[in-house]
């Protein structure tokens, strides 16, 4: 059960019980952020240790995590008596064992919907509010980001295409890139480009091609674009380029 103890009086013992037996994972935060209930869905899915060590000590505008997700200002209208909406909300596993006390478990992200409300006190004033966790998903490893990795490796030479990638490893374009990111450091389309330079600079060390020859082979336009873009990732001109390890 719920130990409400630390929550006020003010909010109605009815509205308690119907929280300690909601079916997700929800958590009940005073004013300045301090978590002052949650229930057993919760403490599960996020894999705290005790309820004792998160009731009065966790504050949801001081998470590190929360900070790094850039949705503290959005979180912090619930105040003002909004309901806030945030959606695929990907907290890495990884943070949490480094910023909170959570169980050690084999898993990298935990995604989630959630859902802040607020809760009148007396006087009508948002004395408290509640976030409400649907959860949705979690990742044990990157299985994902290598099929992705590999999809892009496959079509190297065609235009990149986000929607296609993403059909192909069974997440939405958008949660795609999200967790490629986290895992990488770098968005899928970066990687496609320097999957793409990578290719280019094998070609160029082709004897048998000219330079113009060795970007056709690679699909990219060699009057244009693709050798501002080679000069920025490598640093030389493609003929730079080939001058320098030809001689070597």
């Amino acid at each position: 059960m719920v130990d409400n103890g630390n929550i006020e009086k003010g909010t109605p013992d009815l509205m308690i019980k119907l929280f300690e037996l909601f079916p997700y994972p929800i958590q009940i935060f005073s004013r300045d952020g301090t978590s002052r209930m949650i229930n057993d869905a919760a403490l599960e899915m996020m894999g705290i240790k005790s309820r004792e060590a998160h009731i009065g000590k966790y504050n949801v505008f001081e998470d590190p995590i929360v900070r790094k997700l850039g949705v503290m200002e959005e979180i912090k209208q619930v105040l003002a008596g909004k309901t806030v909406y945030l959606t695929d909300f990907i907290a890495p596993y990884d943070d949490m064992i480094r910023y909170f006390d959570v169980k050690e478990r084999n898993l990298k992200f935990i995604r989630s919907d959630i859902t802040c409300f607020p809760l009148a006190g007396d006087g009508e004033k948002v004395q408290y509010f509640a976030a409400v966790f649907i959860f949705k998903n979690v990742y044990y490893g990157k299985e994902e980001i290598g099929r992705g990795k590999e999809y892009i490796k496959a079509h190297w030479k065609e235009p990149f295409n986000a929607d296609e990638i993403a059909k192909a490893v069974h997440l939405s374009k958008s949660h795609f890139t999200k967790i490629f990111k986290m895992h990488t450091g770098i968005t899928p389309y970066e990687y496609y480009i320097n999957y793409k330079i990578s290719k280019l600079k094998e070609r160029l060390l082709d004897v048998n091609l000219t330079v113009s020859q060795a970007f056709a082979a690679c699909n990219m336009n060699y009057n244009g674009y693709s050798a501002r873009l080679f000069k920025q990732k490598v640093g030389q001109t493609p003929s730079e380029y080939r001058k320098k390890y030809q001689n070597s």
